[in-house]
C-alpha cells in the first residue's frame, strides 16, 4: 500500500519544471517583441529632411534652420519631432465648418470637410485623403505599441496616424494632430507651397 506522500516527490519534480519552462517562454516572448520594436533615436525612424536619412526622400526640402525659422516651436515638435499634442488641446479637433485642411509645414492639401468626423478622440479625425498619395505611411513602433504613422508626401512633416476603426466605406480613421495642418475655406485641392 502506498502513502499519501508519495505523490511529493513527483509533485515537486513538476513544480521544479514548471518554473523552467515558463522563464523559457518569457524570455522568448520578450526576444520576439524586442526585433519588432526600433529605438526611438533611429535614423530610419526619422524623417529625411529632419536628420541625415536616405532611407525616405521627398520632394519638398529645408533646412533645419529654416523649419525653425517658419514653424512655431510647437509645430516643430510636432511635424519635425513626430511630437503629439494633447486631445481636445487643438485648433480644429471641433471644426465642422466647410473646408480644405493642408500640411501647416509645406501646404500640401490633405483632407476636406467633407471626409472630417467626430471620432471622439481628441484630435482632428478624417476618413480618406484629400487625393491618392497625398501621405506616406509607414510603421511606428514608439511608445511600446505598433501603429502606422501618417506622413506628409510633399515633406515629411509628422501628421498623426491612421488607425481601421473608422467610418463606411473606408473603415480608416485619419487621427491628425492640428497643430500640423492649416485649415482654409474652399475646395481647392491642389497642392501649393508655402
Amino acid at each position: 500500500m502506498r502513502s499519501a506522500n508519495c505523490a511529493c516527490p513527483r509533485m515537486n519534480l513538476n513544480i521544479k519544471l514548471k518554473i523552467p519552462l515558463k522563464i523559457v517562454l518569457l524570455a522568448a516572448t520578450l526576444a520576439v517583441a524586442g526585433c519588432t520594436a526600433g529605438p526611438a533615436d533611429n535614423l530610419a525612424a526619422t524623417n529625411n529632411s529632419t536628420h541625415a536619412n536616405s532611407t525616405m526622400t521627398f520632394p519638398f526640402q529645408r533646412t533645419e534652420a529654416e523649419w525653425h525659422k517658419i514653424l512655431t516651436p510647437e509645430q516643430y515638435h510636432v511635424l519635425r519631432e513626430a511630437g503629439t499634442e494633447r486631445p481636445f488641446t487643438g485648433k480644429y479637433w471641433n471644426t465642422k465648418e466647410p473646408g480644405i485642411y493642408r500640411c501647416a509645414a509645406c501646404g500640401a492639401v490633405l483632407f476636406t470637410s467633407q471626409d472630417k468626423f467626430d471620432s471622439g478622440c481628441g484630435w482632428p479625425s478624417f476618413s480618406d485623403l484629400s487625393a491618392k498619395g497625398v501621405v506616406v505611411e509607414r510603421t511606428d513602433s514608439s511608445l511600446g505599441m505598433r501603429r502606422t504613422e501618417v506622413l506628409c508626401a510633399n515633406c515629411g512633416s509628422h501628421l498623426g496616424h491612421v488607425f481601421d476603426d473608422g467610418p463606411a466605406p473606408t473603415g480608416l480613421r485619419y487621427c491628425i494632430n492640428s497643430v500640423s495642418i492649416d485649415f482654409g475655406s474652399g475646395t481647392q485641392t491642389n497642392k501649393t507651397e508655402k
